[in-house]
């Protein structure tokens, strides 16, 4: 079985959080280092989610991780909108 070290959670990572970013629009105000953290911290989002809706998550794959990570990415980027949409409006 394939594991990812941490070279691996950081291409996975850069490459979900930017694919996140460029559907959201958000990829004109983030780097490469902001995709990457929005893309593992997307991964555990994502992974908390899909085991609260009781998918496990662990040993899928390469791709199932880079999906998971994607969608994490999505779900933060959406609340760091709606955050930044909060205090904009005050």
């Amino acid at each position: 079985m394939l594991t990812l070290g941490v070279i691996g959670w950081i291409v996975i990572g850069g490459l979900a959080g930017w694919i996140g970013s460029k559907l959201m629009g958000t990829d004109a105000r983030m780097g490469l280092v902001l995709n990457i953290v929005a893309g593992i911290i997307g991964g555990l989002i994502g992974g908390f989610v899909l085991r609260g809706v009781g998918v496990e998550v662990a040993g899928r794959g390469l791709l199932f991780s880079f999906l998971t990570c994607l969608l994490g990415a999505v779900i933060l980027l959406g609340i760091v909108r709606l955050i930044g949409r909060g205090r904009t409006s005050r």
